[in-house]
C-alpha cells in the first residue's frame, strides 16, 4: 500500500497546509511496516489538483494535517482516504500509521480569508 504525507523537507514533519504543501513523502507499506519511503515534489499542483495527481501515483491515503472544505471534497473524489490533523514527524506518523494506530482529527480544517489570503488555523 502506499501512503503520501503532507511534508516539510526542512524538519521531517507533516506541512499542515493541504494545498500549499510543496513535498510529499510517499511510503510504502507492507505488512504492518514501512518498507520504503521516497520524497517527491507536487508536480507542480496545488488545492483541487493534488488528489488526483497523488491517486495516479498509486497513493490509497492520505496523512495530512489541515485543509479546506474544497481539498475535503477533492480528496474524496479522488477515492483516497484521508488520515488528516496529525502534526510531528512524517515518519513516525507513518510507523503508526502501518500499525493501525493512527488516530484521525476529522474537526482539523483551515479557514481561509481570501482579501488577504491570510489562513487562520482552528480546530472547529
Amino acid at each position: 500500500m502506499k501512503v503520501a504525507v503532507t511534508y516539510e523537507k526542512e524538519s521531517g514533519n507533516i506541512f499542515q497546509h493541504f494545498g500549499k504543501t510543496q513535498f510529499f513523502k510517499i511510503y510504502q507499506i507492507e505488512n504492518g511496516t514501512v518498507v520504503s519511503s521516497e520524497i517527491i515534489d507536487n508536480g507542480g499542483n496545488g488545492h483541487h489538483a493534488l488528489p488526483p495527481y497523488l491517486k495516479n501515483l498509486g497513493v490509497e491515503t492520505l496523512i495530512l494535517g489541515n485543509r479546506g472544505q474544497g481539498a475535503i471534497d477533492a480528496i474524496a473524489a479522488a477515492g483516497l482516504k484521508e488520515i488528516p490533523g496529525i502534526t510531528g514527524s512524517a515518519d513516525e506518523a507513518a510507523a503508526l500509521f502501518a500499525k493501525g494506530e493512527l488516530k484521525p482529527d476529522f474537526d482539523a480544517k483551515c479557514g481561509h480569508h481570501h482579501g488577504e489570503h491570510s489562513h487562520e488555523w482552528k480546530i472547529i
